[in-house]
C-alpha cells in the first residue's frame, strides 16, 4: 500500500482553521487576532471553501452571518463547533496522503511543541471534527507526535525539514535519526530526508519549524529566509543555512534552484520588548493563490515580488500579520490545506462530538 505525503500545491478541497477562543491567550489581542482570521478567510474563499472548528454554537452562527456580510459564499462555509486551546491549525490538524489514489488523514499526537503549552483539547480536535463530518475520508490516529509546521513535501518522496525539531528530545525521545526516517518512509512515502542543522528564529515556540525557514514552491525549487544584517543575531546561523541549501541535491543530482527571501527589520514586542519570529517564509499556497505574511516592513514588497516569481500564474496575495507574530505565529501555522478529496461537500456544520483521549 504505497503512500505519497502530497504537497502543499496539489489541489485542495478547501483550507482548514482554528477560530481563537476570547478566554485563550489571545484574549488581550482578541480584537485584532479576530479581525486578520477574517481577512484570511476572505481572502482564502475568494479560490476555495474553508473548513473552521469554532470554540461554541453561538459563535458559529455568527461567524456565518458576519462572513456571509463580508461577500463570502455561503457554500464556502464550513463550521463545526469544536473547543481547542489555540488557533495553530498547522500543527494539530491532519496531514494528508494519497494512499492508492485516494486521500487518508494521518491525526498525529500534538503535546504543544513538546509540553509548553496546554494542548488536550487541540489533540483531540481533529477526531472531533471526523466525528462531526466535517472530513469525506480515512482519519488514521498515529502515536508518534509530529507537527505539519516541521515537515515539508515536494510530492515527489522528499522530505525537507530541521534537526532542532524532529529530532529534538521534546518530541519522540524514543525514536533516533535512523528510526524516525523509517517512520516517515512508512507513513509518507518519503525515499529521502533533507535534514537542515542550522536555522532558528528568536521568539519561536516550535524548536525551528522548517515552515518558518525554507519551503518547497515546485519539486526544484525552494523559498528560504536570508538575513544580509551581519549585525543581526540570526545571521551567522541563517548564512550557514543557505550554505547547507547550497549543498542540497534533487533526487536527479541536480541543485535547487534557491529564492532568498527578505529579512524584515527586527519586530518586537510592545509589551516587554522580546523579539517576534517575523518571517516570509510563512506563506500559503491555495487554489491559484499564494497568501503571503507582511508586516508593514519596507521588504513587504520584496517578499511578495520574490514569490510571485516563485509562483509565476497565482495570485500574491499579501495578509497583515502584525498581530499574529504577537503569539509567535505567522500565516501558514494558522492553516492547513485540505487537498482534493477531503472535504466532506455534504455537511457545511455541525457540533463535534468528542471522543475522550
Amino acid at each position: 500500500m504505497a503512500n505519497r505525503l502530497l504537497p502543499e500545491w496539489y489541489p485542495q478541497d478547501a483550507v482548514q482553521l482554528t477560530w481563537p477562543s476570547p478566554d485563550s491567550d489571545w484574549a488581550p489581542l482578541f480584537e485584532r487576532i479576530e479581525a486578520t482570521m477574517e481577512t484570511i478567510v476572505v481572502a482564502i474563499a475568494r479560490y476555495q471553501p474553508v473548513l473552521i472548528a469554532v470554540p461554541d454554537e453561538s459563535l458559529r452562527h455568527e461567524l456565518i452571518q458576519r462572513f456571509v456580510r463580508l461577500g463570502v459564499e455561503a457554500s464556502r462555509l464550513h463550521l463545526y463547533s469544536a473547543e481547542a486551546d489555540d488557533t495553530w491549525t498547522r500543527d494539530h490538524g491532519p496531514i494528508a496522503v494519497e494512499r492508492n489514489g485516494a486521500i487518508t488523514l494521518l491525526d498525529y499526537v500534538f503535546t504543544g511543541w513538546g509540553g509548553k503549552f496546554e494542548a488536550q483539547r487541540d489533540n483531540r480536535l481533529t477526531q472531533c471534527l471526523a466525528a462531526a463530518g466535517a472530513y469525506a475520508c480515512p482519519v488514521e490516529r498515529r502515536n508518534i507526535v509530529l507537527e505539519g509546521g516541521a515537515i515539508e513535501s515536494d510530492g515527489a518522496g522528499t522530505l525537507l525539514t530541521t534537526e532542532a525539531c524532529l529530532l529534538n528530545p521534546n518530541r519522540n525521545p524514543q525514536l533516533d535519526r535512523e528510526a524516525l526516517e523509517a517512520l516517515l518512509a512508512a507513513d509518507f512515502g518519503i525515499k529521502r530526508v533533507l535534514w537542515l542543522a542550522n536555522g532558528h528564529l528568536e521568539g519561536d515556540d516550535t524548536d525551528s519549524h522548517i515552515d518558518t525557514l525554507a519551503r518547497f514552491c515546485d519539486p526544484a525549487t525552494i523559498a528560504y529566509v536570508r538575513c544580509d544584517d551581519e549585525s543581526d543575531p540570526h545571521y551567522q546561523a541563517l548564512a550557514a543555512m543557505e550554505a547547507e541549501l547550497k549543498a542540497f541535491r534533487r533526487a536527479d543530482g541536480e541543485p535547487y534552484r534557491l529564492i532568498p527571501l527578505p529579512w524584515p527589520q527586527p519586530c518586537f514586542d510592545p509589551e516587554d520588548g522580546h523579539r517576534l519570529p517575523a518571517t516570509y517564509a510563512n506563506f500559503l499556497i491555495v487554489n491559484s493563490a499564494v497568501l503571503v505574511p507582511v508586516y508593514g516592513d519596507a521588504a513587504d514588497t520584496r517578499a511578495l515580488m520574490a514569490l510571485g516569481e516563485a509562483f509565476p500564474g497565482r495570485d500574491i496575495v499579501p495578509i497583515d500579520c502584525t498581530s499574529v507574530i504577537r503569539q509567535h505565529g505567522s500565516l501558514h501555522c494558522l492553516t492547513m490545506q485540505l487537498p482534493q478529496g477531503s472535504l466532506n461537500t455534504a455537511r457545511q456544520q455541525g457540533v463535534s462530538t468528542c471522543p475522550v483521549s
